[in-house]
């Protein structure tokens, strides 16, 4: 049977369009393509990035606890906190003391909130399941892994990498990250990012861990987070999707810039400290360069974990299409 178009109409109809293309409901509007998944490529970077957050531990414990001068550098910033340990002492420590259940609190909300509204029910158990190994993997690491060995630096013997408070921080914050849209990532991962480090620095002021226990702890939960982020891509194909950076308020290049801003000033700090303390005529015998050296350490490795991550997992997700486009 013939169909007939008034003159000059372009219009389609149902009939017009082949069989595999017609919607359900006979309005001849062409429906919306599924989602792609992340593809081989990103599947590489996720891989890639996980081998270098078991190779980025290993050199960590291996330069700071094995050598005798990461030793040094590491203890020398311990023991330096003494000179700050004031007003910012009494604020770390009221964070370590909140952090377990403020830090459980935060995950939990937005967990139960994104299943009651959006019902991510893998993406919930993926997201817990990895926070919970990595915390799981922080303990069995600092029963493990052997105490220091005696390089000449007076010190604690005992084994304290990674850090257990960083880790269960940087897991929730990794937990948000997981659990929310690709629109919402990247301020997600600033706060998260941001909620981490400070955590980290708070250890360092109260003279709970070094900074290599830190940094350590953020790549503990990098390792666990990128398989888990692989497989929330995966299984998540229609709302891992997104507009693009600026394509919302939360997904504005902003919350990128930022911690990229933040990592830049820490190692000009941190450069700075270590030619202040770097043999010459011009040396001085450090108060707390050291101090300020371990805390940029922190602080440029929890911002550019952050980066990274928002980078790959935007890179990942798939861009929103419209129907009949």
């Amino acid at each position: 049977m013939m169909s007939f178009r008034q003159p000059g109409s372009n219009r389609q109809t149902a009939a017009d369009l082949p069989s595999g293309v017609r919607s359900s409901d006979g309005t001849g509007r062409r429906p919306a393509p599924e989602p792609r998944g992340p593809g081989r490529a990103a599947g590489l970077f996720f891989l890639l990035g996980t081998l270098v957050c078991a190779a980025a531990l290993a050199a960590t414990y291996y330069f700071f606890v094995r050598t005798t001068t990461g030793q040094f550098i590491d203890e020398s910033a311990l023991v330096e906190a003494v000179g700050i340990h004031g007003a910012a002492g009494k604020a770390s420590t009221q964070l370590l003391d909140w952090l377990p259940a403020l830090s459980v609190v935060i995950a939990s909300v937005v967990v139960l909130f994104v299943i009651v509204t959006r019902r991510r029910w893998a993406a919930a158990g993926i997201a817990v399941t990895a926070a919970a190994a990595a915390n799981i993997a922080t303990q069995i690491l600092k029963d493990l892994v052997p105490d220091r060995p005696f390089r000449g630096i007076e010190t604690l013997e005992l084994n304290s990498l990674p850090s257990g408070h960083t880790t269960l921080a940087a897991s929730a914050a990794a937990v948000v990250f997981l659990m929310v849209s690709p629109r919402w990532r990247p301020l997600a991962g600033f706060l998260g990012g941001s909620f981490a480090v400070a955590t980290g620095v708070s250890t360092l002021i109260n003279q709970w861990h070094r900074p290599a226990d830190v940094v350590a702890a953020f790549l503990v939960v990098g390792a666990f987070t990128l398989p888990a982020g692989w497989l929330v891509m995966g299984t998540g194909r229609r709302w891992n999707v997104w507009d693009g950076y600026n394509g919302h308020w939360a997904s504005a290049r902003l919350w990128v810039v930022l911690p990229v801003l933040g990592g830049l000033a820490s190692a000009a700090v941190a450069a700075y400290s270590l030619l202040k303390i770097a043999p010459g005529p011009g040396q001085e015998g450090s108060t707390t360069n050291y101090f300020w050296a371990g805390t940029s350490l922190i602080v440029i490795a929890g911002y550019l974990a952050t980066v990274a991550g928002v980078w790959l997992f935007g890179h990942a997700a798939g861009r929103r299409r419209v129907a009949g486009a």
